[in-house]
């Protein structure tokens, strides 16, 4: 069975850095699309950042230049680099994957069938 759990989270100051990670397990192959998702309180989730299998990224609009994906040199293990956080950032931050082919560049929840519990990033102001 496929478990993703992630780390990192944690509270800091606007301004501040964050680093993420995000750890499988019980996964035979490789994922196709690993994509970190956030939700806010009173929010719809929304996605952050993807990678396919082919190390080609996409950035949602509002973390672009501040955020940096990356997949680790073991199997299956993802990173988010946060930098410059600002309070709208304070959310859920969740780890996803899918083996399918799909397109991960669309960072849809649907293209992802698996996911981490997720974990709070608090940033004050």
């Amino acid at each position: 069975q496929v478990q993703l759990v992630e780390s990192g989270g944690g509270s800091v100051q606007a301004g501040g850095s964050l680093r993420l990670s995000c750890a499988a397990s019980g996964a035979t192959y490789s994922f196709t699309c690993m994509a970190w998702f956030r939700q806010a309180p009173g929010r719809e989730r929304e996605g952050v950042a993807s990678i396919d299998s082919d190390g080609s990224t996409t950035y949602a609009d509002s973390v672009k230049g501040r955020f940096t994906i990356s997949a680790g040199n073991h199997k299956n293990t993802l990173y988010l680099q946060m930098n410059s956080l600002k309070p709208d950032d304070t959310a859920a931050y969740y780890c996803a994957a899918d083996f399918r082919d799909v397109w991960c560049e669309r960072l849809r929840e649907i293209d992802h069938t698996y996911w981490g519990q997720g974990t709070q990033v608090t940033v004050s102001s």
